[in-house]
């Protein structure tokens, strides 16, 4: 089968149901227990997979939906972490927050998602992408007081991640998505370590691998970090030259609505570009001529047959409707350019 031009995807997180966690709120906790949590997330993953279809995205997500955090989750099914001795740290060198402690060597004594994902594969025929928290993202979301040093706590966790993600490849998953905020923060790390760890954990993958970087969630911490960063926001130029010649297939950012000047894409020509269409900052709308609008002008770094439109991240904080209808808009602004492009090549 022909590859879809322009096939659309989310970053990450869509809202949860009310019956199953606080409505626009990050990170809630669940209102089912026991069998009748499996159940419900089970339920909520055939409803964003269903939305997502109807409204239509071409690779399907989970949403998020058997998850609290994009990081923690995963982190608390790994021994050598205690969630009960907690330390205050600066996540990203933007808030405060209070994080479980490596107390000792960690590892992963079963499986974290494949049997979400099992699932997932089982309730649509489309491709299907899961995301994974990248290493140093990982690292930046606890206290270690165990390795005493943030590079050999991310190689633990980047061998962590490669044995998940060939368990998720072998459950039918298509594309792996690591997310890495932290690449457009720790930029020495990055250079140092960070992508490498990033390749191991992608090391002897089949699947198409994907890295996304963006400025994070809408939310105010977020927000007034990104309102003191200038009229153009380039820490891109920091990784993705490095990403340019790493093996990871896909690179991943924010655009929309984002002061990022979209000449960086062409730091990583020859990848394919996930490129943020959709804003996660504002619930208002899109209009689909803006999503086309945004695609076209990244045209000029980026050839239409790499171009992936998707979210600039997760809409997980924004009321269940309005990120239903910006999956609308960013399916139907990816048509009216796919209808110029394969017009205009007719």
């Amino acid at each position: 089968m022909t590859p879809k031009l322009l096939p659309t995807s989310i970053v990450g997180s869509l809202p949860k149901p009310s019956w199953l966690a606080q409505p626009e709120t990050l990170w809630s906790p669940w209102k089912l227990e026991g069998a009748e949590l499996r159940e419900g997330k089970q339920d909520a993953m055939r409803a964003a997979v269903q939305e997502q279809t109807r409204r239509g995205i071409d690779i399907i997500s989970d949403g998020e939906q058997t998850r609290q955090h994009f990081v923690t989750t995963f982190i608390e099914h790994l021994s050598g972490v205690d969630f009960e001795k907690r330390e205050t740290v600066r996540i990203r060198d933007r808030y405060d927050a209070s994080v479980p402690t490596v107390v000792s060597a960690v590892e992963r004594e079963k499986p974290v998602f494949v049997e979400d994902a099992t699932f997932l594969r089982s309730i649509t025929d489309r491709p299907i992408k899961w995301t994974l928290p990248g290493p140093m993202t990982m690292v930046d979301t606890l206290y270690d007081a165990h390795y005493r040093s943030r590079e050999k706590l991310a190689w633990e966790f980047a061998t962590i991640l490669n044995q998940e993600a060939k368990e998720l490849e072998a459950a039918g998953v298509d594309i792996i998505q690591f997310d890495e905020p932290a690449f457009n923060v720790f930029f020495d790390e990055v250079s140092d370590w960070g992508v490498a760890a990033l390749e191991r954990a992608c090391e002897g993958l089949r699947v198409e691998t994907v890295v996304h970087i963006c400025f994070g969630y809408g939310i105010k911490a977020n927000n007034d970090w990104k309102a003191t960063l200038g009229a153009q926001w380039r820490h891109y130029e920091k990784s993705f030259p490095l990403l340019q010649r790493s093996s990871i297939d896909t690179i991943s950012l924010e655009s929309h609505h984002s002061n990022v000047p979209l000449d960086v894409v062409e730091l990583v020509r020859g990848k394919k570009v996930m490129l943020g269409a959709i804003d996660v900052a504002n619930e208002t709308v899109e209009t689909p001529e803006e999503v086309a609008g945004t695609l076209r002008k990244a045209l000029e770094f980026v050839d239409a047959d790499k171009l992936v439109p998707s979210t600039n991240c997760g809409m997980a904080p924004f009321p269940r409707q309005v990120a239903l209808d910006k999956l609308s808009a960013l399916s139907a602004g990816a048509a009216i350019l796919r209808e110029e492009l394969t017009g205009a090549r007719a």
